[in-house]
């Protein structure tokens, strides 16, 4: 059996697996999170460690953790935490990837040389000027202290070990693709002293071992949850793509070459490799936007039913840009809007725009493939709604598959730890354990889809207006 820690941006969910990829155990722990700042979005570090803890006594309920073969860690990316060295406390809390504070910083960096170097765009969604900020306030030298994503802060909470994984330190701005090491002129750019910096390790390789529940286990596999969810989707060959529909909607799709469209980053790939990407900052959120801000529904599962509970939106687009718009757009201070609203617009209407916002979202990063799109691989939360499902296959032409297990991250980080520890000889046997649970097959008329599509991309020029 193996433990996989997903420790995601608003929960910790663990899984217990076997070698047959069967669900053993599972636990779950909400993680609250902090907005003290408009466009400021923060966690508190120890309640990270907290919720893992928590949720991984849940999931092994009944089971003995002295016979786990491996621990496996998949995390939200670009989080940035810094802690003390000796005492291993945090000095501040853990500014979050969907935090915006340093995108005036973002305007005046070199976008060619972090092109280059590290696949990705000047943003305040990656680590590098978040650690930049959190350091200018620390007030210690270097020495003292210690930055990692939150592979990082767990491995060293977790096991002792100061460590990342090349999928992690790919997101941080601070690592050169091409060498496979951090990057001595970015760090110089960003003033971070390389003693700050975590060790980096392969996806599917020994870390040290975990102290869990009394028993000591091997860390063997770390990757970010995009990363941990292409491999839980069994995208390992190049031109297949999954899409994670979470409080974001990340698409990634495998690539054998150091090369990415416009609009699209590059970013390593687990156990090996590169991937492409497109990001969608705002996907899940908007939906608990709808419950939470303007209390429309109760619950996201209602979002379904609301949204077939009337033909069409009624002319109503949604841009959920409500911290700004990534791919392919990358537009940090784009606002969110409405278009097309009529005294007959209630709520149903606005719950489908919503849905509907984040097909046309993950669509728009479709198109920026420089490849032919086959079929469509889903995962997370989101990718239980049959509405949204069966829209996002209308909108791309393809099939959807939506896997049988919607923890693909979590998965994902068992087969890599897995893999570590032997438990699988290769990528071909863990792909013949995975089949998709549901199909969504297109059937909007391609004349349709693009009027649909004309509309949503006018409401997205409006939103990029300031």
């Amino acid at each position: 059996m193996i433990l996989a820690i997903d420790q995601g941006t608003t929960g910790t969910t663990c899984l217990v697996v076997d070698e047959e990829l069967r669900i053993r155990g599972r636990g779950y722990r909400e993680l609250s999170q902090s907005f003290p700042q408009p466009g400021w979005v923060e966690h508190d570090p120890e309640e990270i460690v907290t919720t893992v803890l928590a949720a991984a006594r849940d999931a092994l309920v009944g089971l003995d953790a002295s016979a786990l073969a491996a621990v496996g860690i998949t995390n939200q990316r670009e989080t940035t935490v810094v802690w003390d060295r000796v005492s291993g406390r945090p000095v501040a809390p853990a500014i979050v990837w969907q935090d915006r504070r340093t995108a005036d910083r973002c305007r005046k960096l070199p976008a060619d040389l972090i092109r280059e170097r590290t696949g990705l765009v000047p943003d305040p969604y990656f680590s590098a000027t978040k650690l930049e900020w959190l350091l200018a306030r620390a007030g210690r030298p270097a020495s003292e202290l210690a930055f990692g994503t939150v592979d990082a802060w767990l491995a060293c909470r977790l096991a002792g070990e100061h460590a990342t994984d090349r999928t992690n330190a790919s997101r941080t701005m601070l690592f050169s693709l091409a060498a496979d090491a951090w990057d001595d002129e970015l760090l110089g750019l960003f003033g971070v002293d390389r003693a700050l910096l975590p060790r980096v390790v392969s996806p599917a390789g020994q870390v040290g071992e975990c102290e869990l529940l009394g028993a000591r286990v091997p860390l063997t596999g770390m990757a970010g949850d995009q990363q941990a969810a292409l491999v839980g989707q069994g995208c390992f060959a190049p031109g297949s793509v999954k899409a994670t529909y979470g409080t974001g909607s990340f698409v990634l799709g495998r690539i054998d070459r150091l090369d990415a469209p416009p609009g699209l980053l590059l970013t390593a790939a687990a156990p090996e490799g590169f991937a492409l990407e497109g990001a969608v900052l705002t996907s899940g959120a908007a939906v608990q936007w709808l419950r939470d801000g303007l209390g429309l529904v109760a619950d996201a599962a209602e979002t379904d039913e609301l949204a077939r509970s009337v033909d069409s939106a009624d002319g109503v687009v949604f841009v959920p840009a409500l911290t700004g718009l990534g791919s392919p757009h990358w537009d940090a201070d784009a606002r969110g809007l409405i278009a097309g609203l009529t005294r007959g617009t209630g709520r149903a209407q606005l719950v489908r725009a919503t849905l509907e916002a984040i097909a046309f979202q993950v669509a728009d990063i479709v198109d920026a493939l420089p490849f032919e799109l086959r079929s469509l691989r889903a995962d997370g939360g989101a990718a239980a709604n049959g509405f949204l499902m069966q829209f996002q296959a209308d909108l791309l032409g393809v099939p959807v598959e939506v896997a049988a297990e919607r923890e693909a991250t979590a998965l994902g980080a068992a087969v890599l730890a897995g893999l570590g520890a032997g438990v699988w000889s290769g990528p071909q046997e863990v792909a013949s354990l995975l089949r998709p649970a549901a199909v969504y097959e297109p059937g909007m008329s391609r004349d349709e889809v693009e009027a649909r599509r004309g509309a949503w991309r006018l409401a997205v020029r409006r939103a990029l207006l300031r």
